[in-house]
């Protein structure tokens, strides 16, 4: 059964954030003021072959943990479930 995941990758809090720092700096010249505390990351979307929940889960946690993420000054979340880059 194919089970769709999303992992959400952003820095560990205390981890100095550029890219958020840069948004957050640009927003009040755009039009967007109070906006605060601007944490940037990235998002992976993808289809997992597993037997049940439970293992895609597992998979794709494995998969967060030892390739998509730094473990070390990134976390990483896993959710499974639609999203918009679900394929039909």
């Amino acid at each position: 059964m194919n089970f769709p995941v999303t992992v959400t990758v952003t820095l560990r809090k205390g981890i100095a954030d550029p890219e958020g720092a840069t948004i957050e700096r640009a927003l009040p010249a755009l039009g967007f003021g109070g906006v605060t505390q601007v944490r940037a990351g990235k998002s992976f979307h993808m289809m997992i072959d597993a037997a049940n929940e439970a293992d895609a889960l597992a998979n794709a946690t494995a998969l967060a943990q030892r390739l998509l993420s730094n473990p070390v000054i990134e976390d990483a979340t896993v959710r499974l479930g639609a999203s918009e880059w679900d394929t039909p």
